[in-house]
């Protein structure tokens, strides 16, 4: 073995985990990117925007969290319908109408067992991802969507309000595992360069979804008695879609090197995703964060809180998942009728009305995902966090004082449309983004589990208690939102790091000092300096200049 080789250490790459385990790679198995690589025009540099990753982040987005934003607004249309279709179905098998409370208990239950099956799909997503891998699990995910899809469309004709409550339920269990899944395959897919645009995707397409959950609902499309199973039925539609096309694509290159060590299949997902065929650097990096590592058995959730290393990233996405869902969005949606009826709005016109704060949704999300490579996480997420902070202040005092001229119930439509434009301009998607930055690939699945808990115990909470904090607080309820967001972007003020443009190494090492804690990485600089003839760290190993010459792996 050449000498370079030699002063190489080695990577705990045995299959399960098995620590100190060498694989010597044969050099005619080697994926062969050399001779690729002299293709490339000098000077050239690929594409970082390719067909393929477009693809994938558009076919992998429109399958999982447009369906989680549709699922969240396509309730809301038809609710008056569903509990006509409760009370007849309680007749039909009581023989007598059901009492409010009832009603009330069984709507309460079908609007929040979403956020249930969302916290099972959260908790199982894990296994799911380990066995199948990230693509695999977005294609398995679709048979919980279709199976929720028929059960809530044939709900009404076979006479059971059970199969629309375990539809939702199902819906739910995909949805946390889309909201876990799609954001790892976004984030190991894309260059470093472009990461915080395409993992907007994911916010992107969640309005989307509730904007077209509005728009179908309308009375003149899908909104009627007669037609509201439909709006469930649609679900299948999307799912089908991702069903037939993700196939097509490649696995996460990332997961095919670090838990499948299959460095061929890596190098063509990287050629593929980057549109280029010299991906001799995105290997290096990759390689170099095995390094850092020294170990890429996933790491369990309790394992993941004990390490000292990754204390204050936990932290932070623990404070950024309940603030994205305790920042008062959903106090925003409660409130829009009654003051788009008190500026005078006739009521048949405000189902169209709300259609604009969909629509403001989506174009801020998609605002975000242009410039978010450009001014960075930090910026969008605190001045996000901050100017809801601002108009919830506005807006208590218009509510307040909205009798007292006809021109302020007009100032809250506007304050309205603001707290929707700033949330989706930053903590509307950032959040899912920074789960995926902050943590290294063995113990990334455990804090997306982390994170997604946060979500939806936060989601289910902000269910349970807020009828009792509008009826406690009236319109000051909103003050307990803007503290929120104030607390939220103080935090991220003073702790959270710039992640743009910079690798998982770099940004791990950015909390480094916070954590009090070494990083493996000065570690392997100690033993590439005391060790090898040719007096270089590990990292700067000339084994790592391209794809073939990496002998051990």
């Amino acid at each position: 073995m050449d000498a370079p080789a030699q002063s190489l250490a080695p990577l705990a790459l045995g299959p399960r985990g098995e620590e100190g385990r060498v694989f010597l790679i044969p050099e005619r198995q080697q994926p062969d990117c050399e001779h690729l690589r002299k293709r490339t025009p000098r000077g050239r540099k690929g594409q970082d925007w390719s067909c393929s990753l477009i693809a994938a982040s558009l076919v992998g987005a429109l399958g999982s969290s447009f369906l989680y934003g549709y699922n969240l607004s396509v309730v809301n249309a038809p609710s008056r319908y569903i509990k006509t279709f409760y009370n007849d179905t309680w007749q039909k098998r009581q023989g007598r109408s059901i009492d409010d409370n009832t009603l009330m208990l069984l709507w309460s239950l079908t609007v929040s067992i979403f956020a249930i099956g969302g916290l099972v799909g959260t908790m199982v997503v894990t296994l799911i991802g380990k066995i199948l891998g990230r693509k695999y699990t977005l294609l398995a995910n679709n048979a919980f969507a279709i199976l929720a899809a028929l059960l809530m469309a044939c709900s009404q004709k076979a006479g059971s309000f059970e199969m629309l409550i375990l539809g939702r339920f199902i819906m739910g269990v995909d949805g946390g595992i889309a909201l876990s899944a799609l954001p790892m395959y976004l984030n190991e897919i894309s260059p470093k360069e472009i990461r915080g645009s395409l993992g907007q995707v994911t916010a992107i397409f969640i309005c989307i979804g509730v904007f077209t959950g509005q728009l179908l609902g309308l009375p003149e499309i899908l909104g009627q008695e007669s037609l509201w199973p439909y709006l469930f039925g649609v679900i299948v539609v999307p799912a089908s879609i991702q069903l037939v096309s993700l196939p097509f694509l490649p696995e996460s290159p990332r997961y095919l090197l670090f838990e499948k060590h299959d460095q061929e299949g890596a190098c063509k997902a990287f050629q593929t995703f980057l549109g280029k065929a010299d991906v001799s650097q995105e290997m290096a990096e990759a390689l170099a964060e095995i390094r850092l590592q020294r170990n890429i058995r996933l790491v369990s959730v309790w394992e993941l809180m004990k390490q000292r290393s990754a204390r204050w990233q936990i932290i932070t996405v623990v404070i950024t998942m309940a603030c994205y869902q305790l920042c008062g969005l959903n106090a925003i949606w409660f409130y829009t009728n009654s003051i788009f009826s008190t500026a005078g709005i006739p009521t048949e016109k405000i189902p169209y009305i709300t259609l604009s704060t969909g629509g403001i949704e989506t174009l801020a999300a998609i605002f975000s995902g242009l410039v978010i490579e450009r001014l960075g996480r930090r910026p969008l997420l605190i001045g996000g966090f901050g100017l809801m902070t601002l108009f919830f202040g506005i807006l208590t005092v218009t509510l307040t004082l909205q009798d007292k001229a006809p021109w302020i119930p007009y100032l809250s439509i506007v304050c309205i449309l603001s707290i929707i434009a700033s949330f989706c301009s930053g903590p509307g998607g950032i959040p899912f983004i920074l789960t995926g930055e902050f943590f290294q690939q063995a113990q990334r699945p455990a804090a997306f589990m982390i994170a997604g808990t946060v979500n939806w115990l936060s989601n289910f909470t902000v269910g349970l208690l807020f009828p009792y904090i509008v009826e406690g607080l009236r319109t000051y309820c909103f003050l307990v939102f803007a503290a929120i967001c104030l607390l939220g972007a103080t935090y991220f003020y003073f702790v959270l790091p710039e992640t743009k443009n910079k690798t998982y190494a770099e940004i791990s090492q950015a909390f480094a000092k916070r954590n009090k804690e070494n990083l493996p990485g000065e570690k392997a600089e100690q033993a590439g300096a005391n060790g090898g003839a040719s007096g270089k760290s590990e990292l700067e190993s000339p084994t790592l200049d391209n794809c073939v010459q990496n002998k051990i792996v």
